[in-house]
């Protein structure tokens, strides 16, 4: 059973295998309240997941140490378990998706564990490992619902009050929900005054919906940017855990995790990926009140797969009003275009991009739409160009 000796041993167990981060003071998260961000997204192999996979592999016996560890994982947990396996000097076999970035590939590789590709999604991946473990007799590391992982990650709860004892509200992200279970348990029992709200992705909010019908269930399709946390149905553990300790559960729009990483990004200079961002994003856009409260984020991984930054970036910066897209209907006549832009510049506004097309559905066959990206300051620097190209007499079709 999961009991606070059992996540102090894993503290102690960790110390050399794992960073433990300090909490990171932000003015930037939210005015309303004290923000603490606990900065996971820079442990070793980038994400938390190397606490509960490095806790579960010290403590096999020599005799399982020896027949080695195997794991199924698109990204965080492959790394955290090839990582630990190398720390304790055992081999690692790692089934990952066909279609896995090649980039988590191959860190997870370099980190001395055997790969194992296999076609199709996760489930196939899940499917594969567990035939293979019946075949070498290897033991399955499980990326959430085994109570020593679950330890392990209960850790970063540890840290934090040790480090802060006058936190008020923990906001910690649920996939699978070992993370939010092993947090939520230690830092209610050192503190059981302290409120502990798991943070989901909207699109893949599995825990949230098994605790609203109070049993475990599958979610039919995910959908979201946080791949970390886009888990279908949480663990047996995870579920009487998060039931029993974590207060409230809260979702997050795909916008509000995109603003959440932008915010990270420009004024912390830290890199999370969309399961560590989101929060943050609970904290930013005020999903329980925090007023005059000290607050902790989990940022709990910086794993981000670049190629998508850039698109993530631009959401960022549409949701937090720094930049707007906007269709505006015009005369189709010479000096149109030259006294919007002169609004434009009034305003203060720069201009990024136009698009001319010529309306074919205006009932007036005079006129034309210019589809325009400007980059502005926040949403009431927004609101007053709105009301400034109105009045000059233009028509805002759409705004975006």
């Amino acid at each position: 059973m999961l009991t606070l000796d059992l996540i102090y041993k894993a503290y102690t167990e960790l110390g050399n295998v794992v960073r433990r981060p300090s909490l990171i003071p932000t003015s930037k998260v939210n005015p309303l309240c004290n923000v603490f961000l606990k900065p996971e997204n820079l442990q070793v192999t980038g994400s938390f997941k190397v606490r509960g996979a490095g806790f579960k592999i010290s403590q096999l016996t020599d005799e399982e140490k020896k027949r080695g560890v195997i794991a199924c994982s698109a990204g965080n947990h492959a790394q955290g378990v090839a990582l630990a396996a190398q720390r304790y000097g055992l081999p690692a076999l790692i089934c990952m998706p066909a279609g896995a970035p090649i980039s988590k590939v191959e860190a997870t590789r370099a980190m001395g564990a055997e790969i194992c590709l296999v076609e199709g999604v996760y489930d196939d991946a899940y499917r594969r490992a567990l035939q293979l473990n019946e075949e070498k007799g290897m033991t399955f590391i499980h990326p959430f619902d085994d109570e020593l992982v679950i330890a392990g990650q209960g850790s970063v709860g540890m840290e934090i009050i040790n480090e802060n004892p006058d936190i008020d509200t923990v906001f910690v992200p649920i996939g699978g929900g070992g993370l939010a279970s092993g947090v939520a348990y230690a830092v209610k029992t050192l503190k059981p005054s302290v409120r502990v709200i798991g943070v989901q992705a909207e699109g893949a909010a599995s825990m949230l919906s098994s605790l609203s019908h109070n049993k475990i269930e599958a979610l039919q399709n995910i959908l979201t940017i946080a791949d970390g946390i886009a888990v279908k149905e949480p663990g047996q553990h995870t579920f009487e855990l998060c039931q029993h300790y974590v207060d409230e559960i809260v979702t997050v729009t795909e916008d509000e995790i995109c603003a959440a990483i932008l915010t990270l990004i420009e004024h912390h200079k830290l890199i999370a990926e969309g399961a560590g961002a989101v929060s943050v994003a609970a904290a930013m856009f005020n999903k329980v009140d925090v007023t005059g409260q000290n607050v902790c984020c989990i940022v709990s991984g910086g794993n981000i797969d670049v190629t998508i930054l850039s698109r993530i970036i631009n959401r960022g910066l549409m949701k937090s009003g720094r930049t707007i897209e906007m269709l505006i209907e015009m005369p189709d006549r010479p000096g149109s275009l030259l006294g919007l832009t002169t609004v434009i510049v009034r305003y203060g506004a720069n201009i990024i991009s136009i698009h001319h097309e010529r309306n074919g559905e205006s009932p007036d066959v005079n006129s034309c739409n210019l589809r325009i990206v400007l980059e502005t300051r926040n949403a009431a620097h927004i609101r007053d160009i709105h009301v400034g190209i109105e009045a000059a007499g233009y028509t805002i079709l759409q705004e975006k």
